[in-house]
């Protein structure tokens, strides 16, 4: 590369310009009979530099020195200034002009460049450098000397000449024909090979290995390669798909047999084995021997996927991913554990995110880990304790940081494509100022109230049972907003002095209006771009059970020669509830409205209320899709009782104040 001799365009018209303002001004000075009918400015850029020995000076006066230079140039055996500046300046406006080389020192030919007419592609010229640099000048001055026979006139040329030349340059690199230069030149070179014995050594070891040594090493790996049987590449090749594609089954079955809820269709399974595929790409286009920043993506992706489902899962699909890339980059097992080490301690610490700090403090813990995991396994694989070890640690835990920040920007986005709602995502959805809240404030205050009681003693059931106590809150808030539409046919939101209005109707009717409020909640929810778990509660909240008091009122009125009454007309649309918060939604609602009818909310009576509720939901059926266990509805029963206690707990009654 240092004999390619590189590519400049050459623009002349600066330096003809150069030659047309010197012409005029010599034509100015020799139109003036004296100096003192000159412009000053003019006549300065002729005038020498003080020598340094004054004695030395010419004892000329200015006028005489002006006359004598107009006289050069306007007399009969006057100058050619034109053949002068021919002879001066013709090499450069044919070669060009430059104060230096932008080329670095080693790249390209530092003596020779060549050069073609801007605009035009041909014709190409070499040139030397020397030719074609301004310099000091030296040059030019002493070549106005060689063809002027007064070296004073010489001189004064030069000087006018000198800092006009120092501004124009007429030569640019032409990066183009230039690159084509260099590509052309690597092409013709010949590969030289070196041949090295088997045995022979490469590099020592326990000492660090330089770039050149890791060079020899990878084409002798990829020798090694190249010369493998095509039947051992195809084995090889067959089992490893076979392997990773086993590993992807079982995860499969894992999340359609034992996870369910959004992993169970087979879109959502897709989605996720592309992303798992697009994470070995990734990881495996960014890392190289320097940065290694395969890190960075298994920890995104393991991340991503205990937000999303659950943490046993993450774990398990980011322990395949690790394999399957430590498999890739051709790693061994130091690596894996490396990877498999970090992934696994930022899912485990990541837990609920209630801060938006949260995920940073999880890259920053994890990132420590990674740097001290990093050393110990560097130690246990014979690498010497030194700058280079720990630089490539504190890689690994910059890696794993910034993956806590890229994780902090992504989190909104992640939530929006997988539908899930974080703690975070929770805690602002459940401000108290949100439109819906403040206008079933304003339209139903008492179902306002229920709701916030509701959330509060649901929040307790579910986290006793290790459900997400604030999802059940931020349902409660929002689970009976349909009622605001209708809310005088609700028995909370009617005065003690206000007429029953399902007393004018039939109980079907009655039903109908009653039902309803969990179709028009669905849709104010969809209308208010409620996340999409929050409308599914308000849909499941009732799930398929019995509105008992008007099914009991239509059988009373009911002719026993027109049958039975039916049982399907009186019941709520559904679906049952499909998960453990929307199970614990169900019961706290229906025991903190019938908490309300106890005249006596001693805690046996309330305690007895829950069971005998908690047990007709049971028997109705209604929580055979959520996924609770008999032992965890026990526990949620004794919370919903010690919540309520705790709200109907016994007052000391004061006697009647008396008047003063």
């Amino acid at each position: 590369l240092s004999q390619v001799r590189y590519v400049y365009e050459q623009d002349a018209e600066p330096l003809v310009q150069i030659r047309a303002r010197l012409r005029n001004t010599i034509l100015e000075i020799t139109s003036t009979a004296a100096l003192k009918d000159v412009d000053p400015k003019i006549w300065k850029k002729f005038q020498l530099p003080a020598p340094a020995d004054e004695a030395q000076s010419e004892e000329k006066t200015p006028e005489e020195q002006f006359q004598e230079f107009r006289s050069a140039f306007a007399g009969t055996d006057k100058i050619d200034l034109e053949q002068v500046l021919e002879v001066v300046l013709g090499p450069y406006e044919q070669h060009g002009l430059i104060d230096k080389l932008p080329q670095k020192p080693g790249e390209g030919n530092q003596d020779e460049i060549r050069v073609h007419p801007v605009g035009q592609a041909t014709p190409l010229q070499i040139v030397k450098v020397a030719d074609v640099l301004l310099g000091d000048g030296t040059a030019i001055r002493d070549n106005l000397r060689n063809h002027l026979a007064n070296k004073d006139i010489a001189d004064r040329l030069f000087a006018w000449l000198r800092p006009q030349l120092a501004s124009t340059f007429t030569l640019k690199i032409d990066s183009k024909d230039t690159a084509q230069a260099i590509k052309t030149a690597v092409n013709n070179v010949e590969p030289v090979k070196d041949s090295y014995l088997a045995g022979a050594t490469l590099a020592e070891a326990g000492k660090p290995l330089e770039p050149d040594q890791i060079q020899l090493l990878k084409l002798e790996y990829a020798s090694m390669l190249a010369g493998r049987p095509m039947h051992y590449k195809l084995t090889r090749a067959v089992a490893m798909t076979v392997m990773i594609f086993t590993a992807f089954v079982l995860c499969g079955i894992y999340m359609r047999y034992r996870h369910g809820g959004p992993l169970a269709g087979m879109t959502r399974q897709i989605v996720m084995l592309l992303i798992a595929v697009g994470t070995v790409a990734l990881a495996r286009w960014i890392s190289t021997d320097r940065w290694r920043g395969e890190i960075l993506p298994l920890l995104l992706f393991g991340m991503t996927t205990a937000i999303v489902y659950r943490l046993e899962f993450a774990l398990l699909l980011t322990g395949v991913l690790s394999l399957i890339i430590v498999m890739a980059l051709g790693q061994g097992l130091p690596e894996m554990l490396l990877l498999m080490g970090v992934a696994a301690t930022a899912i485990v610490n990541l837990g609920r995110i209630r801060t938006r700090s949260k995920l940073i403090f999880v890259g920053l813990f994890s990132g420590t880990v990674a740097f001290l995991m990093s050393v110990g396994l560097g130690l246990i694989d014979d690498q010497p304790f030194d700058l280079i070890l720990l630089s490539h640690s504190a890689i690994v835990g910059l890696w794993t940081l910034t993956a806590g920040f890229v994780m902090t920007g992504l989190l909104p986005f992640i939530e929006h494509m997988f539908g899930i709602l974080t703690d975070l995502s929770l805690l602002e959805l459940g401000d108290v100022s949100h439109p819906l809240l403040q206008e079933m404030v304003r339209r139903a205050p008492s179902t306002y109230n229920h709701s916030v009681t509701v959330g509060s003693i649901a929040e307790a059931a579910a986290d006793t049972i290790g459900a997400r106590g604030l999802l059940c809150r931020v349902g409660a808030y929002f689970h009976d907003i349909g009622k605001m539409l209708k809310p005088g046919y609700f028995i909370e939101n009617q005065g003690p002095d206000e007429d029953n209005r399902h007393e004018s109707l039939v109980p079907a009717m009655s039903t109908l209006v009653i039902i309803a409020h969990i179709k028009d909640g669905s849709d104010l929810a969809r209308q208010h771009h409620l996340p999409q778990p929050i409308i599914d509660m308000i849909a499941q909240h009732h799930g398929t059970t019995l509105v008992e008091y008007f099914f009991d009122r239509a059988q009373q009125q009911s002719d026993p020669n027109n049958g039975e009454v039916d049982e399907s007309n009186f019941r709520y649309p559904g679906p049952k509830p499909l998960t453990k918060e929307a199970a614990v939604l169900m019961l706290a609602d229906a025991v903190e409205s019938a908490s309300r009818t106890l005249i006596d909310p001693a805690p046996a009576r309330i305690e007895s209320l829950v069971r005998e509720i908690a047990e007709r939901r049971l028997d109705d059926g209604q929580f055979d899709e959520s996924g609770l266990t008999l032992r965890e509805l026990r526990a949620i029963e004794r919370s919903l009782v010690m919540s309520l206690t705790s709200i109907y707990h016994g007052r000391i009654k004061y006697p009647d104040q008396k008047t003063a």
